[in-house]
């Protein structure tokens, strides 16, 4: 009697477990593969911040490496100004009051 009452245990016991890893395993790998998607992307983000933050560098560098000369032209684009400079803006004269009379 005791026999069979322990194979009858053993075999709930297998089917139980055979059944919660049946149903944790069916929903569990396309949420497994939804996660390794999603890995994937934050992986792809990150790199692509790292190149990103590698570029915004490399820009730093090269504008604290630039001579005078680059400064005074950003500055000429931008129309800034020191203080205490002075500026004086002169009109082309390109245009139809400019031009030659006969």
């Amino acid at each position: 009697m005791r026999g069979s009452l322990t194979k009858f245990f053993f075999v709930l016991l297998t089917l139980l477990v055979a059944g919660y890893a049946f149903f944790s395993l069916r929903g569990g790998i396309p949420a497994l593969m939804e996660k390794q998607h999603e890995i994937r992307d934050l992986e792809q983000r990150n790199a692509d911040l790292a190149r990103q933050v590698s570029e915004k560098r490399e820009r730093i560098q090269r504008l604290r490496e630039s001579d005078a000369e680059q400064e005074l032209e950003v500055r000429q684009r931008l129309k800034l100004v020191r203080p205490g400079e002075k500026v004086f803006i002169l009109q082309d004269p390109k245009g139809p009051a400019a031009e030659p009379r006969q």
